[in-house]
């Protein structure tokens, strides 16, 4: 076996399935076809449901692979050929010239100010232009210039031109380059190959290539972008700004005329997301989506959804549109649709069609090349309940390639990627990594303080309020500020090389970043301040994004004014700052499994087979969790065989100690080195912890539920088709209702899979009685990715589907007798009574009642829903913010078994980062006891969530690598005897003067 991995395909799942595993002990090769990694997320202007900046989520992940001593890029390449089997393969990989040394290039952009030839930039959609030499978008990794042989007048005529050579100090360019073959040996791949946006032309009828003013959501996308052609200003082909627009859903999606039948699963939300940004870019604009439902199935995006129409009054319309003209006067677009009320008419100056992911024909000749199969769309065909695995041996896939998912889907699931890649090459882990080495730390504590300060635009995020250049100016004025700038984007890749040099050039010993949160990317700036050769603790971040730009967005002048006081007093802080000495204790080995059902099963099997110790911890007296109430995957997998493989795996393995009937007592410990407590007295010893707790199916308070039989959920019902119920053999009349306790004011949020769960069951249904009357009453129908096939096999089948309206829900009741359902048609308006044998409830997924004591026990957070909440939903979808817990299913929030897994997969991959390390350090940022102010009174140990202080020889001592920095025994000890390392009361207070620093006018 090869202890090394490629990685083909450079976007967000790639770059993660590289990260997890380079960190984890092996050698990762990336291939990517595109001169720049990053995929299509660098293109986004915001992500839902957070509306978090894209490029602030990404730009530490593309500078972490740019700079990972263990990651090689190839870029501008190519997979064309495979040999050897499973753990052995040899990869022939052709590199296409750049015509431009990535390693001499400095991304200065002289060449492409000069270069005469102008083409369609196909990154910004093709509105705009870029040069035939060109960078794929200013913060794309590698930093260097690309040149477009097909365009280049000295490519096509070696006489010509030169401009580009002329103006280039670096000599980086190369007309010669000559295209390059070489073979990789590596142990496994991984596929990210992406996806590619349904061509809009296709669907003619829409206008889309004639009229002006009828655009992609990619268009509009890059329209939105600070970094895209017309720097954030929404306009019309015209440059005027629209006062209305529309969105039509569905363009490339659920199409079986167009060959793709399946649903995308992202257009809903980020049609929603760019209604609502719109409007943040132009006040009063009124934006329409016309959809057939609205797929807000994923964590938080029911509320999101409920956030657009009640706060942003965005308007959705249930309907086909039935034709789209331009008005040759205007060019504004009119809209022919189908209400309830009759045919209509309406006017847009814009329309937005929401286009659908497919993969791309590269991909499918990448998978004829390696040998996977494909399914009926071309999507990469998954093996049986595996989350990750296709059909060949070694290779793996993650990201859209596998299906059309969101961003932390993808994320996940590339990170599952990794976990089953390092199982699988457990044995050769450590083999061709290369240590880390940081150049030797400078002592600067005699120094007089020389502060560099770096503010960000943050694209429109900060610099569509904040006036950044005035806070620049503002800060050169500061006292020991020797240099200070602005950046588009402070986290790029080349921002953080540009700060390294600064620093040797400056000789600047501390750093101020003004840009956004701390708890993302101040990791990044202090790993660059390593490499620069500082201690990482002479850093300060001032938060001019939510703190200025997001809560002061309608007064821009009174938001710049607070930026320059935050940064001023950021500044007067970092200049007391000293240098702080990390401490590093040892790692125990060993994981904790909390929840033996399917996801906690799988976790521990994951890290069982890369060679770690378990402890799996089963409240119940079986193994299973809720799956053993399903007996039938979505995809027909056998559920109940594929639960006792687990089972039998488990307790097989030696590697996994079984601990049933158990639950936690007490939790103490730190990221590495944790002891929990069984209420049987033992204590087990571990160093990360995953929680995999699961859920429950909610039992209803309305349509008769428990008082009449023939009402039953949708797992009773299962459970009732397995075992030859009388009452489903004999029902002739069966309804179906959808949504029963969830998306309501006191459970805001869907339950993802009930939908495609009653498709199978009415198809169940169907099978025991094709002649059986069904009818679903519903509000939208969330059949995601490939269930949409379902749906539609279902309608094919003759089974019924009425809308209803919350708030005019069905009604049951019993008449002599008879089970009686009345409802309102959603098209005619009239009221109708069935009589039914049958009537099932799509109960909810909920959170089980134990999740506050447990999270209580480990000190991680619940969502407003109950479920766990994540350290960030883009970035961390699997991380706690508390160091070395993890979760996975149904404790992270409602999905299938399918998605389960992969999840549970990912936990793993991600606790071998920790599990994976011989020794961890602190945090930095630690507090400490002065023990001559100490009185032993117990404050500080009663008070600390973390128990890190204890009483030592009549003083508190705080344990450093458990103490997290919160600072709350500082601010609590009454002796003041304890202060939190750079943040003293001294330098809280230099911080506070700080900011009320007035520059000296000009004489």
């Amino acid at each position: 076996m090869v202890g090394s991995v490629l990685v083909i395909g450079a976007g967000i799942s790639g770059m993660q399935s590289s990260l997890d595993l380079a960190e984890v002990g092996y050698k990762v090769y990336i291939v990517e076809k595109s001169p720049g990694i990053g995929g299509r997320m660098p293109m986004l202007d915001k992500t839902f449901p957070t509306n978090d900046c894209a490029m602030c989520t990404l730009s530490p992940k593309l500078v972490e692979c740019g700079r990972h001593r263990n990651i090689d890029i190839l870029t501008c390449s190519e997979v064309i050929g495979l040999s050897g089997e499973a753990g052995n393969y040899m990869v022939q990989v052709k590199k296409h010239p750049r015509y431009v040394d990535a390693t001499k290039c400095v991304g200065c952009g002289s060449c492409s100010e000069v270069c005469p030839v102008k083409v369609p930039n196909e990154f910004n959609q093709n509105m705009g232009q870029r040069k035939a030499i060109y960078k794929l978008y200013p913060q794309a990794y590698p930093n260097a210039y690309a040149i477009d042989a097909t365009k280049c007048l000295r490519k096509k005529n070696p006489k010509a031109c030169g401009k580009c050579i002329d103006v280039c100090q670096s000599k980086a360019i190369d007309h010669n380059m000559q295209e390059e073959i070489v073979t990789l040996n590596v142990g496994a791949i991984i596929l990210c190959a992406g996806y590619e946006l349904f061509n809009a032309e296709l669907r003619g009828e829409y206008g889309y290539g004639v009229y002006e003013n009828v655009y992609t959501s990619m268009q509009f996308e890059r329209m939105l972008s600070a970094s895209g052609p017309y720097e954030g200003h929404v306009q019309k082909a015209d440059g005027t700004t629209p006062k209305k627009i529309a969105f039509i859903q569905c363009i490339g999606s659920r199409d079986v005329s167009l060959c793709n039948g399946y649903c995308s699963a992202v257009c809903c939300m980020y049609a929603t997301k760019e209604a609502m940004i719109a409007q943040d870019h132009v006040p009063g604009l009124n934006t329409t989506i016309f959809n057939m439902d609205i797929r807000a199935f994923g964590k938080d995006y029911e509320k999101y959804y409920n956030r657009a129409q009640n706060q942003y009054n965005v308007r959705y319309i249930k309907s086909m549109i039935s034709s789209v003209k331009e008005l040759p006067k205007t060019k504004d677009l009119r809209v022919r649709y189908r209400t309830p009320e009759g045919m209509m008419e309406e006017d847009f100056e814009m329309l937005v069609l929401s286009v659908g992911l497919k993969p791309t024909q590269e991909a499918v000749d990448l998978a004829k090349i390696l040998g996977v199969e494909l399914n009926e769309y071309n999507f990469c065909q998954l093996k049986e309940l595996s989350g990750v695995k296709t059909s060949k041996e070694g290779i793996y896939v993650a990201g859209v390639f596998s299906g059309p998912k969101d961003i932390p889907e993808t994320v996940m699931q590339a990170s599952a990627a990794a976990g089953d890649t390092a199982a699988f090459l457990a044995a050769v882990r450590n083999t061709q990594v290369t240590p880390m080495e940081f150049p030797q730390e400078k002592d600067v504590s005699r120094e007089e303080p020389r502060i560099g300060v770096f503010v960000c635009h943050c694209g429109t995020n900060i610099a569509g309020v904040v006036d950044v250049p005035a806070v620049v100016e503002h800060v050169k004025q500061l006292p020991y500020v020797v240099y200070a700038t602005n950046n588009l984007y402070v986290c790029a890749q080349d921002s953080q090389l540009a700060m390294k040099e600064l620093i040797e050039e400056y000789k600047l010993n501390r750093i101020v970043v003004a840009s956004c949160t701390i708890r993302t990317h101040k990791p990044l700036f202090q790993e660059t301040m390593k490499e620069a050769g500082l201690n990482p603790a002479l850093f300060e971040m001032a938060n001019i994004r939510d703190q200025c730009s997001w809560v002061h967005s309608q007064e821009p002048e009174k938001a710049t004014l607070k930026a320059k006081d935050l940064v001023s007093g950021a500044v007067a802080k970092v200049a007391t700052l000293n240098a702080t000495k990390k401490i590093t204790v040892g790692v125990n080995h060993t994981a904790l499994v909390i929840g033996g059902g399917v996801s906690g099963m799988t976790s521990a099997l994951s890290l069982a087979d890369q060679g770690y110790n378990v402890h799996l911890l089963e409240k119940s007296n079986q193994l299973g969790g809720m799956a053993l109430r399903i007996h039938e995957g979505f995809n027909g997998e056998n559920i109940p065989v594929f639960v006792q493989q687990l089972v039998d795996k488990v307790k097989n393995n030696p590697s996994i100690n079984l601990y049933m009937g158990n639950d936690i007592e007490e939790v103490t410990g730190y990221i590495g080195n944790f002891k929990t407590k069984l209420d049987s007295g033992e204590v087990l010893e571990h160093g990360i912890s995953i929680i995999a707790t699961g859920a429950e199916e909610s039992k209803p308070t309305e349509y008769l539920y428990g008082q009449d039989s023939r009402v039953m959920t949708q797992l009773e019902l299962d459970e009732a088709i397995v075992n030859n119920d009388p009452r489903v053999k004999s029902a002739e009349n069966i309804v179906m209702i959808q949504c029963v306790g969830s998306r309501e004011d006191y459970r805001p949020y869907c339950s993802r899979i009930c939908c495609t769960k009653t498709m199978k069951l009415a198809l169940k249904l169907k099978e025991i009685n094709p002649d059986a009357s069904i009818i679903v009453l519903y509000r939208d129908i969330r059949t995601y990715s490939f269930n949409e096939d379902f749906y539609r096999e279902a309608r094919s089948k003759g089974v019924i589907f009425f809308r209803y309206d919350v708030e005019n829900k069905p009604k049951v009741q019993l008449v002599d007798g008879k089970l009686r359902v009345t409802a309102t048609d959603h098209i005619m308006g009239e009221t109708y009574d069935i009589d039914v044998d049958l009537l099932t409830l799509a109960a909810p997924i909920v959170p089980p009642e134990s999740n506050h004591k447990l999270s209580q026990l480990l000190k991680v957070p619940l969502n407003p829903d109950n479920f766990y909440q994540e350290a960030h939903m883009k970035l961390r979808p699997v991380d706690f913010s508390a160091e070395g817990i993890y979760m996975c299913g149904l404790a992270h929030g409602p999905k299938s078994i399918e998605e389960s897994i992969s999840q549970a997969k990912a936990a793993a991959g991600r606790a071998t980062s920790i599990l994976s390390r011989d020794e961890l350090e602190s945090s930095g940022v630690v507090a400490v006891v002065d023990p001559a102010l100490c009185a032993a009174c117990l404050t500080c140990v009663r008070l600390c969530p973390f128990k890190a202080p204890r009483i030592k020889e009549h003083k508190a001592e705080i344990e450093a690598v458990v103490c997290q920095g919160c600072g709350s025994c500082a601010g609590e000890c009454p002796n003041k005897a304890i202060t939190l390392q750079s943040y003293s009361p001294k330098q809280l207070g230099v911080q506070v003067e700080g900011m009320f620093f007035q520059p000296r006018p000009e004489a």
